[in-house]
């Protein structure tokens, strides 16, 4: 992706953002049989280097306290493991899988515990695998954890995971592009609307291209409030750091390791080869810089390898090889998705406020927007819970099973 100035001066959608939602969106709708249209996406940094995409864990879970978040997973883990047959059988796109650990959620109190209680039931409906788990079934099964202070763990190993979503990512960007979607590297810094206010017309670049449009999406990621701006509307979402290390351990642990949520929010998971990956962040959890991506070094030491000492003693002797900081795109409301048309500037659509379920959430996400832009519907799965209404009620979604 090099050329900066769009071949065209008029879209049928403009994407703001080409992360993982961005991508998505722009290969569904090249799906679509009933659109032909002219799809423009317009990224800021193509290398992705900073984008909440490049610093994820790339793993899905199905352990969430609502149905529709529960059924968003496992279109995605079927979407990763026929991945091919999606893709038209082409035989240049790998064959995936999930490599099933799981997740493991570890209650330390009984609130906790009545709500894995409760989010197991959801899940069970949804026709999810998740077991919960006696600390005395904790220990028979992963021997290497202290559980001396658990009263009940919550685990799934069907269609839960790590995947490679970096792969499904370049898929979308490739297949889309040799289908005519436009990527261009630039950056969208005005958009001006009719005289009602009821629709963008046109969104200004960077390089000072005007070009005009018959539908926004802002697939912005932690920057979504900057993109909504330019459309007259205020977002509830920012960017929150979270940090990340792989480390090696002196002795390793003699099977896969669940990505665990400890009782106190550090979260840690199989990354092969003896190494491990954790994840946290800090106890004051303000929003960032746009650019600050620099570490905490004292929450390592001071935190988050105490954690995993104590959970897994294992763990007493390990050396970080790696770290980074990334960005949630924290939504602030009930870190729940914000997605479709706003009501009053009604081609404008929102694909934000993943807060950290993005890549996992992002084949439903992405289907759901390209059949809102083209049928003016869902047509699968109904997202409209998501919809930007309930932010302006103040009705959030309550969704439990937050990491």
């Amino acid at each position: 992706m090099t050329n900066m100035a769009p071949q065209h001066d008029i879209y049928d959608v403009i994407i703001v953002g080409g992360a993982i939602m961005g991508a998505s969106t722009a290969w569904f709708l090249t799906e679509d049989k009933d659109f032909d249209g002219r799809v423009l996406v317009v990224e800021k940094d193509p290398t992705y280097e900073n984008c909440s995409t490049a610093h994820t864990n790339s793993c899905m879970r199905q352990q969430f306290s609502s149905t529709l978040n529960v059924q968003i997973s496992q279109f995605a883990a079927d979407f990763v493991k026929n991945l091919r047959p999606y893709m038209g059988n082409d035989e240049r796109v790998p064959e995936l899988s999930i490599r099933n650990f799981g997740y493991m959620y570890l209650a330390d109190n009984e609130t906790f515990a009545d709500s894995l209680r409760s989010s197991h039931k959801v899940q069970a409906a949804a026709g999810a695998a998740t077991q919960l788990m006696t600390p005395e079934q904790i220990n028979a099964a992963y021997p290497f954890y202290n559980v001396d202070d658990i009263l009940l763990g919550s685990h799934n190993t069907v269609d839960e995971g790590f995947w490679d979503g970096n792969a499904v990512f370049d898929w979308w960007r490739r297949i889309s592009r040799e289908r005519g979607v436009e990527y261009v590297k630039n950056e969208a810094v005005a958009m001006t609307k009719n005289a009602a206010g009821t629709r963008v017309d046109s969104v200004t670049l960077a390089t000072g291209d005007v070009i005009s449009c018959s539908q926004v999406v802002n697939a912005s990621g932690p920057r979504a409030v900057l993109t909504a701006r330019m459309a007259g509307i205020e977002l509830p979402v920012e960017p929150r750091k979270r940090y990340s290390w792989v480390f090696s351990a002196e002795t390793p642990l003699d099977r896969d390791l669940p990505l665990t949520i400890d009782p106190s929010g550090v979260h840690v998971r199989e990354n092969g080869g003896g190494t491990y990956q954790a994840g946290g962040h800090t106890d004051i959890d303000p929003a960032a810089d746009y650019d600050d991506f620099n570490m905490d070094h004292g929450l390592w030491q001071d935190h988050i390898w105490p954690v995993l000492a104590t959970r897994i003693p294992q763990f007493e002797a390990i050396k970080v090889q790696s770290e980074w900081a990334g960005h949630y795109a924290y939504n602030t409301l009930d870190q729940n998705a914000i997605a479709g048309p706003h009501p009053e500037v009604e081609n404008f659509l929102f694909l934000n406020g993943f807060s950290g379920h993005g890549l996992q959430q992002s084949p439903a996400m992405g289907r759901g927007t390209a059949e809102m832009l083209v049928h003016g519907r869902y047509r699968t799965l109904d997202l409209s819970p998501f919809r930007f209404e309930r932010i302006k009620e103040n009705k959030p979604i309550i969704e439990k099973a937050i990491i």
